[in-house]
């Protein structure tokens, strides 16, 4: 099989490693092969031992190798959200020959892009991505892709993410421990919400809520930029905490009643189901009620979408046309959808896939990393190289690895892709359209004044 048009996508989480490899097939993607461990080394959401990630990676992995019956080297990595930052960015150089407008080519995009790159970052940050919003050639801007156009001026303005060094190093670590290669790396709210989502809720706006074990991430999608990301450090680990304090039984007893027996809200389980209880201590198990342990569970999850909501209200953000979208493991318990509604004005749904297997939204980022791989454009490719040819993703210790030689470019970064709906955390980001060499019409993005001088505030 030619390994180029295969794409492997890993959501190390964190209370599980999802590996799942994906074949393009005439233009769609099918998923033909998943491989799931149990999580170990991660803290919400972020590796803090990378001896005992890298063997759950490698386990994952080699799952995903046996159902798909192909061998993996290098992966498409989802990164957490935590402490992302992102800043409007913008570059200019001339590209006249000798006085004379030429035709902008490759070269010239690379250049652009390494000279909006000339930023100023903290140095515990690290460059992330840089996301294109328009190129401008002589003043004629909204251009998508300048190549093949003749021009005197190039200039670029895009969204400059920067993350965490730490972060990104651990993740680099443990997974070339386990023995592969980074394919590119991808901020997790920019692959779910370019992927998951419809062009209408990308353009109109749409907030998705991750319901993670590990944390849950809040972002805000609108005219196909990440505008706002924030990480709540609560998420389905929480949960299973209360059930196994207030019923007195272990973790996994109590993840088990979860799965199996969980609501989101009381007041749709039955009154009279009952569940029985391993307790410690005791050499019966106990009976509780089917209400009782959701009652449990919604105290949690209400503290989570009440912080959320608040998060929102505290940058103004309006109601948006895409409504809320719920991706993430959590977002599988029955009653979520109707307690979101009772915090989000918008219309509240869940992101679920039709690829046979994966339906089940804790599949959700797994899957966006190799969509979001698969869609990237010419333009996007180009500025991935820039950004390794500039070492800005990677550590100098880190590098040698990620640069080794490679049938097809080695990548440290991301874009867009079609779906439906799902996301997390609290920054902004933009994709970048799949078109030839030719400038485009921008499209009419507006829900007012208001919500536009909300979001130029947040770069402010």
């Amino acid at each position: 099989m030619n390994n180029s048009e295969v794409y492997i996508g890993l959501d190390i989480g964190t209370t599980s490693i999802k590996a799942m490899v994906c074949e393009n097939v005439k233009g769609q993607l099918k998923v033909i092969g998943v491989g799931v461990v149990p999580s170990a080394g991660l803290n919400r959401g972020v590796i803090v031992d990378i001896d005992k990630t890298a063997r759950a990676i490698s386990q994952a992995i080699k799952q995903a190798e046996e159902k798909s019956n192909i061998d993996i080297k290098n992966v498409v990595v989802g990164l957490p959200a935590n402490y992302l930052q992102m800043q409007r960015v913008h570059g200019s150089i001339t590209i006249a020959s000798q006085g004379q407008s030429r035709e902008i080519t490759d070269r010239d995009v690379i250049d652009v892009a390494k000279e909006t790159l000339t930023q100023s970052i903290s140095p515990e940050m690290a460059v992330l991505d840089l996301i294109p919003t328009e190129f401008t050639v002589d003043g004629f801007d909204g251009i998508k892709d300048p190549r093949g156009m003749v021009g005197v001026r190039l200039e670029m303005k895009g969204t400059l993410y920067t993350g965490p060094k730490t972060i990104i190093h651990n993740t680099k670590k443990a997974i070339q421990q386990a023995g592969y290669g980074i394919r590119d790396f991808v901020i997790a709210p920019i692959a779910t919400g370019f992927t998951l989502l419809n062009d209408g809720e990308q353009d109109f706006g749409t907030v998705m809520i991750d319901l993670g074990g590990g944390q849950t991430t809040t972002s805000i999608i609108h005219d196909h930029q990440l505008k706002y990301t924030f990480v709540d450090p609560e998420g389905g680990q929480y949960v299973t905490k209360d059930i196994s304090t207030v019923l007195n039984t272990s973790l996994r007893n109590a993840e088990q009643l979860k799965l199996d027996h969980g609501y989101a809200m009381a007041s749709l389980t039955k009154a009279d189901a009952q569940v029985d209880v391993p307790v410690v201590g005791e050499n019966a198990p106990q009976q509780f009620s089917e209400e009782y342990l959701a009652e449990i569970i919604e105290a949690r999850v209400r503290q989570i979408f009440q912080r959320s909501r608040q998060r929102l209200q505290a940058i103004h953000a309006p109601r948006l046309p895409g409504g809320v979208v719920l991706v993430g493991g959590g977002a599988s318990m029955p009653g979520i959808v109707q307690l979101a509604q009772q915090y989000f004005k918008e219309s509240v749904s869940v992101y679920q896939s039709d690829q046979m297997g994966v339906r089940y939204p804790r599949y959700s980022l797994a899957l966006a990393l190799t969509m979001y791989e698969s869609q990237l454009s010419d333009v996007d490719r180009l500025i991935k190289q820039t950004l390794q040819q500039t070492d800005l993703i990677s550590s100098p210790h880190e590098t040698k690895a990620a640069s080794q030689p490679a049938q097809q470019p080695r990548q440290e970064q991301w874009r867009n892709a079609p779906a439906r709906r799902e996301t997390t955390n609290h920054n902004e980001q933009r994709p970048v359209e799949k078109k030839p060499a030719r400038a485009k019409k921008n499209k009419s993005h507006s829900l007012g004044n208001r919500f536009k001088s909300m979001f130029n505030n947040l770069f402010d």
